[in-house]
């Protein structure tokens, strides 16, 4: 099974679930897809074995084969490439943004005069290795660079189908955390019950929605805030997964980049809780309820 664990805003302690239930069970894979600020390791401190360049493949524009006619110009849906069509005045020029270009092969595709190859460009790095039992994968998007989806693909393309996979997903509901949630079975969110929480809960609830992707609600600091969250979550019949409180020790503990169960090992019989709660409803056709 693959969970994905998301939340609609930063800060709401979507790494802390990931990491806490990775440690709390078996047979376990995590894979951080949060790639413009990775922080699972800090917690599980890996031993990395592996480290491989992430890429994005760009066109090369053979301007001896091309004849400037603009059709890479026009099915280009990012703007990537601007076209200056020959006249009597000048031959005609291409010019290629390649911070613009998403890779999507459109222009080599549908050129004419075969005049557009490709080479792959760097974004970013993908390590991998162990955390005791568990198998770890995180990506780095390289500082400048603006599209992370390419490199959360290459992440996930080291999944193993034989463990239980937790992908730790990027907060909001932009392109990155499509890219992190899509193909999973079961998206974990976790909010916190404040305005702002409540707010960017269901942006994602609606995401997860269309999606189709089954999903559940962790409410952290849930003695906090109001009861806005909870009501939404039972007029929307969404099941709540798990409710952690506000505690100054976990903050402190959180601070240091130790998981929440080594410093109090009562909260690994409730991962295993929230383990089985997601086990559960896969297999209880809620997903049809939520539908409605």
């Amino acid at each position: 099974m693959i969970i994905s664990v998301a939340s609609g805003k930063g800060g709401t302690g979507k790494t802390t679930i990931a990491v806490n239930l990775a440690l709390s069970i078996s047979n376990v894979q995590l894979l951080d897809c949060d790639v413009e600020e990775p922080n699972a390791a800090l917690f599980l401190n890996p031993v990395i074995a592996g480290k491989k360049s992430a890429f994005i493949p760009i066109p090369v524009i053979d301007k001896e084969k091309c004849v400037y006619c603009g059709k890479c110009r026009e099915v280009c849906e990012y703007n990537a490439i601007a076209v200056l069509p020959q006249s009597e005045q000048s031959k005609g020029n291409i010019l290629f943004f390649s911070n613009l270009c998403h890779g999507c092969g459109a222009c080599q595709y549908l050129c004419p005069e075969n005049a557009v190859t490709e080479r792959n460009r760097e974004i970013g790095i993908i390590e991998l290795g162990n955390a005791g039992d568990i198998q770890f994968v995180h990506g780095k998007l390289n500082i400048g660079e603006a599209m992370a989806p390419p490199v959360i693909r290459q992440v996930k393309q080291y999944i193993n189908p034989t463990r239980t996979v937790i992908i730790d997903a990027p907060p909001g509901t932009s392109c990155p955390v499509i890219t992190a949630v899509r193909g999973t079975d079961y998206c974990v969110l976790v909010t916190e019950p404040t305005p702002f929480g409540l707010n960017d809960l269901k942006l994602a609830v609606e995401a997860m929605r269309k999606l189709k992707i089954l999903f559940g609600v962790v409410i952290n600091r849930c003695d906090l805030g109001d009861d806005k969250t909870e009501k939404y979550c039972r007029d929307e019949n969404i099941s709540i997964l798990m409710r952690i409180p506000f505690s100054e020790e976990i903050a402190r503990s959180y601070s240091k980049g130790e998981p929440i169960i080594k410093l109090f090992p009562e909260y690994k019989d409730r991962f295993i809780q929230l383990f089985k709660n997601i086990t559960e409803e896969r297999g209880t056709g809620w997903k049809e309820k939520q539908m409605c």
